[in-house]
């Protein structure tokens, strides 16, 4: 629902995600997207490096499963990294996409 008659609580917001520990898991694809931006050229000057356009940057071993950047990223197609199957939570539940299981 929209704050109409208030401003919305921008500050109670972020102190319900720092909360709920999901500030660590957001920096954390940050840093993994800036990395890629770092080590690869930008020649469209979007703020995105080039082999980043249209892609996700994905965790070898997803964050809510105790993944992290030193674990290793890699560029998928946003129609891989979003095809896990997930909980009620919306967290990972399995790290075999459907796609993949289909194959075996």
């Amino acid at each position: 629902m929209p704050y109409v008659n208030k401003p919305r609580p921008y500050k109670k917001e972020y102190q319900q995600q720092v909360a709920r520990g999901e500030s660590d898991e957001r920096l954390e694809r940050q840093r993994a997207r800036e990395n890629i931006d770092k080590k690869n050229p930008d020649r469209d000057k979007d703020g995105r490096a080039d082999v980043r356009e249209g892609k996700d940057v994905a965790h070898r071993m997803a964050l809510s499963k105790g993944g992290s950047n030193k674990n290793g990223v890699r560029l998928e197609s946003a129609s891989v990294n979003r095809s896990f199957k997930r909980g009620s939570n919306h967290k990972v539940v399995s790290e075999v996409s459907t796609r993949e299981r289909k194959k075996k």
